[in-house]
C-alpha cells in the first residue's frame, strides 16, 4: 500500500481500532456502538471499510471521540454516550485529544478522496452517477423473491412436477417484476453474474453478492429479516384480517402516518385502484461492500410499480435523476410511493412529481 493510499484508508483503520482495542478487558460491539450513537450497524461497518471509502460527517467524530474519552459508556448493561457536562477534566481532555486526532484524520481522507475523484471515479461512484440499475463491472448481482405457497400452487395445474407440462416459473411470486428486473440487470450490466434465487432456494454466497429483494414481508423472510437490519421510519405491516387491510407505517418526529392501498368492493370482486411500494437502497447488511436493494408493495402490481420506476424506458433517466438530486451520495435512502392502477394495467410512478411521493428518508439531501 502506498504512502497515500494509506493516509486515505488511516481514518476507517482508527475507527475499528478504537473500537475492538481501545479497552484491553473490553471489546465494544458495532451493535453497542450503534445503539449508543444512535446509528445504524451498516453505517458503522462502512465508515470501518477499507474499501467502501465513506466519511463520517464532523459531529459523528465528536460523539466517537467522547464516547471513546471515558471507559464509563461502557460500564453499565447498555452502552451509552455521556453528555459532555458528564466528563471528568481528565476525560474531558482525552475527548479533545481524540476529536482532534480524528478530525485530522478526515482530513486526510477527504484530501485523498478528492484527488482520486479528480482523475477517475471508483467503479462504485461511476455505477451510481449511471442509475441504481448499474454495479461496478463484473460484480455478482443476485435476486431473490419468495415462493408461491404450496397451497395455492396445488391450484395451478401446471406448476405441479408430475404434469406433463410442468413450468417451474410457476413458483416465483412476482412474475411480472421478475421478468422485467431480470432484463434490465442483465442488459445494463453485461459483465455480471445475475442470479435468480427464491428464498428456498439460497447458496451460501447468494446475500453477500449484490442483493435485490423483491417482494414483501408475507412471503420473502429475506425482506422481513433486512428490514429489521436497517434503522428506517418505515415499516410494512401485513394486517389482512383487520377492515382497512394492509398498510405501510411510517414513525418520525413523534408522528405515526399510515400509508393504505386504494381497493374497492370486497372478497372476490376486489379492486385494487392504487396501491403503495417501496424502494430502498443502502448498504446490504451481510457484506458492507455490495448493496441491498428492495422493491415491493402491499400488491404485486405495487412491486411491479416499483420495479417500473427505474426500468420504463421513458422514466428510469428521470427518475435516476431525482435520486442523485435528491440525495445525492447518502448511502442509504427510500422512497414510500403511490402506484396508480387502471384496469389489469400499472401506470410507472414519476418520482418528479410530489404527489406521487408519500415519504422520503432521510430528511436531509446528503443524510450521514
Amino acid at each position: 500500500m502506498s504512502g497515500d493510499d494509506f493516509a486515505g484508508t488511516a481514518l476507517a483503520r482508527r475507527l475499528r481500532e478504537l473500537r475492538l482495542s481501545r479497552w484491553l478487558d473490553v471489546r465494544v460491539t458495532q451493535t453497542q456502538l450503534s445503539e449508543a450513537l444512535e446509528i445504524s450497524v451498516p453505517l458503522i461497518s462502512s465508515w470501518e471499510s477499507t474499501l467502501a471509502g465513506k466519511i463520517p460527517p464532523l459531529h459523528r467524530l465528536e460523539n466517537y471521540s467522547r464516547f471513546f474519552a471515558t471507559k464509563r459508556s461502557v460500564a453499565y448493561d447498555r452502552a451509552r454516550l455521556l453528555d459532555e457536562s458528564e466528563l471528568s477534566p481528565d476525560e474531558r481532555d482525552e475527548h479533545k485529544k481524540l476529536f482532534a486526532e480524528l478530525t485530522r484524520l478526515r482530513q486526510q481522507a477527504l484530501r485523498h478522496q478528492s484527488v482520486g475523484e479528480a482523475t477517475e471515479p471508483s467503479p462504485a461512484e461511476s455505477a451510481r452517477r449511471r442509475g441504481p440499475w448499474h454495479f461496478p463491472k463484473g460484480e455478482p448481482i443476485t435476486i431473490i423473491c419468495s415462493q408461491i405457497p404450496e397451497e395455492d400452487r396445488a391450484r395451478i395445474p401446471r406448476a405441479d412436477p408430475a404434469n406433463v407440462d410442468y413450468i417451474e416459473s410457476y413458483r416465483y411470486s412476482d412474475l411480472d417484476s421478475i421478468f422485467e428486473l431480470w432484463g434490465c440487470l442483465w442488459r445494463t450490466n453485461p459483465d455480471s453474474q445475475v442470479t435468480l434465487r427464491t428464498t428456498e432456494d439460497l447458496k451460501n454466497d447468494d446475500l453477500t453478492t449484490h442483493v435485490v429483494l423483491v417482494g414483501g414481508v408475507d412471503y420473502n423472510a429475506i425482506t422481513a429479516y433486512a428490514l429489521e437490519q436497517i434503522e428506517l421510519p418505515v415499516r410494512q405491516v401485513a394486517d389482512w384480517d383487520s377492515e382497512k387491510g394492509p398498510y405501510f407505517e411510517v414513525k418520525e418526529d413523534g408522528d405515526t402516518q399510515r400509508h393504505y392501498p386504494h381497493t374497492e368492493g370486497a372478497d372476490d370482486s376486489l379492486r385494487l385502484l392504487e396501491d403503495v411500494a417501496f424502494f430502498y437502497r443502502g448498504v446490504n447488511p451481510f457484506n458492507v461492500e455490495r448493496t441491498l436493494t428492495i422493491c415491493n408493495g402491499m400488491y404485486a402490481r405495487g412491486v411491479y410499480g416499483a420495479v417500473r420506476a427505474l426500468t420504463d424506458t421513458r422514466f428510469h433517466d428521470r427518475n435516476a435523476g431525482y435520486l442523485e438530486s435528491r440525495f445525492g451520495d447518502a448511502e442509504s435512502y427510500s422512497i414510500l410511493m403511490r402506484v396508480g392502477i387502471q384496469g389489469r394495467l400499472v401506470v410507472t410512478p414519476d418520482w418528479n412529481k410530489a404527489a406521487a411521493r408519500l415519504h422520503e428518508w432521510p430528511g436531509s439531501t446528503h443524510g450521514d
